[in-house]
């Protein structure tokens, strides 16, 4: 056997060891949150893409049980912060306290924030001041924060999983375009059908508490994160990645009926989603290497959040739901 061969013979089987874990985290995570089978291979294909997720649900849908749960799981840390209007971002990121010693000596020690944590659930981010989200999303990117001229990294891995109502829109500040594409994916979280709910009422009335047992440490996720990198891409999906994306431009001139229902489309952060998460996918369901069908599966959760439409396009009463389905019809 050459070396080449038996170099891809080890992360086959890296692959496979990894993906029958990941298979476990889902079905333990599964059987503590009823009915959200999508939302939570969303979220898994968010951690192992190494990104952060923008969640938008009405109230008790088991947001927050997600991210707890997944926490305990993978092994993170992780915190909550409840964002409001008057949260400031010494708030979540810290801030520096004057210290005196016995010796009289006076001092500034940094004290960490909430969002040093591995995995954090920014819970209703809209009701921050945008200065506030800021904070947050400078973190998200450069997985680092500055205080007073110092730099302290977050720890890794560094997830974000923001929460959104989609309701109540009074005293909100709905994040800017630019700051949305820093989330790989928009998870819309559904209500659960009849029979998932039936069982979360005998589930989480009871006097029986669930313990969950940890599958994958922080270490394995990160190493899971490099493997996902590692899966081989096809001209063919890559070349379905590319235009997906560029025919979601207006201009490109691919289709001028959809450019006229278009105002702005997703950039370049828009293939590399797609990228990483059909090779996340991919690992999860057990296979070796992405296919099409993933492209046209994550288009939505993808583009959603990065594309806007016309004025004219919301008179007609066209969503964006319904302009991805037609940008990926080419696809099937």
């Amino acid at each position: 056997m050459t070396k080449l061969a038996e170099t891809e013979a080890k992360l086959v089987d890296r692959i496979e060891e990894v993906g029958d874990k990941i298979k476990r985290v889902r079905d333990t995570t599964a059987s503590a949150i009823f009915g959200q089978d999508r939302v939570i291979d969303l979220a898994l294909i968010t951690l192992l893409s190494g990104g952060h997720a923008l969640l938008i649900g009405v109230p008790g849908l088991a947001k927050t049980s997600l991210v707890e749960t997944l926490g305990a799981v993978l092994g993170l840390e992780n915190n909550r912060i409840q964002f409001t209007p008057d949260l400031m971002p010494s708030d979540i990121v810290g801030s520096e306290v004057l210290e005196e010693s016995t010796s009289g000596r006076r001092s500034f020690r940094f004290v960490e924030g909430p969002i040093f944590t591995q995995l954090l659930m920014a819970d209703e981010i809209n009701r921050a001041s945008p200065k506030t989200q800021s904070a947050l999303l400078q973190a998200m990117q450069e997985h680092h924060v500055t205080v007073a001229g110092k730099r302290h990294d977050v720890p890794r891995p560094f997830h974000v999983l923001a929460t959104q109502n989609p309701l109540e829109q009074e005293g909100t500040y709905p994040l800017p375009e630019a700051q949305l594409d820093r989330f790989l994916l928009q998870i819309d979280v559904s209500y659960p059908d009849e029979a998932a709910e039936r069982r979360m009422l005998f589930a989480t009335t009871g006097v029986e508490e669930r313990e969950l047992k940890t599958i994958l440490s922080a270490d394995e996720l990160m190493m899971a994160q490099r493997l996902v990198r590692q899966l081989p891409v096809g001209d063919q999906v890559v070349d379905a990645i590319l235009n997906l994306v560029r025919s979601a431009r207006p201009g490109t001139g691919i289709d001028s009926e959809l450019d006229e229902l278009i105002a702005w489309g997703p950039g370049p952060r828009a293939s590399q989603a797609l990228m990483l998460t059909v090779r996340a996918k991919a690992m999860i369901e057990g296979r070796l290497a992405p296919s099409v069908d993933d492209v046209i599966e994550l288009a939505e959760p993808v583009l959603k959040h990065r594309m806007a439409l016309t004025f004219a396009a919301r008179a007609e009463g066209v969503d964006i739901s319904h302009l991805v389905e037609r940008l990926v019809e080419p696809l099937r």
